[in-house]
């Protein structure tokens, strides 16, 4: 998946280079931006929204996300969690920004994106800002990956993988 012309974009003093040019620092909240599609797709379930407490493990290239589901408003135990495996990763975060963030522009997503708290796969042009700095690269992405975003309380879990499963039913630790 192609982040757009912004993934090559790295600091420079004050200055941002951008497909070869050196560019004024600017807020991408200033800049034009080509947003890209949300599909939703956590249907029937989500991350407990207080305290999701995720944590992340990688084996042979999968990667999984455990989480607290919510029990407020979905079918889930108290202490039930959920359990999302990507495969074939390229890379991967679990960083800041969280949900206050999100509310006052603070994210690259803020903006465009349909909610916060969903899990969500991105797809067509990104223009959306300049890419976090902590990112995890596996291997080098390819156009075949595909981009997955899930927002929770107090982190942003973005994952560039070929493909994602939902099991639930995982205990907390």
């Amino acid at each position: 998946m192609n982040f757009g012309p912004m993934a090559a974009a790295r600091p420079l003093g004050n200055s941002r280079f951008v497909a070869g040019l050196a560019l004024p620092l600017v807020s991408w909240q200033a800049l034009p931006m080509t947003k890209p599609t949300f599909q939703h797709l956590n249907h029937g379930w989500n991350a407990e929204p207080n305290d999701p407490s995720p944590s992340v493990t990688l084996q042979d290239g999968d990667l999984d996300l455990r989480f607290l589901l919510n029990t407020f408003a979905y079918s889930a135990q108290e202490g039930q969690c959920g359990l999302l495996t990507f495969h074939d990763v390229a890379q991967w975060r679990l960083g800041p920004t969280n949900d206050e963030g999100w509310y006052r522009g603070q994210c690259r997503y803020s903006r465009v994106a349909p909610d916060w708290g969903e899990f969500h796969e991105l797809t067509g042009p990104d223009d959306c800002g300049p890419l976090p700095d902590d990112w995890h690269l596996l291997v080098p992405p390819n156009p075949s990956h595909r981009h997955f975003l899930f927002y929770l309380r107090d982190n942003t879990f973005e994952c560039m993988a070929q493909a994602w499963r939902f099991t639930r039913g995982f205990s907390r630790g």
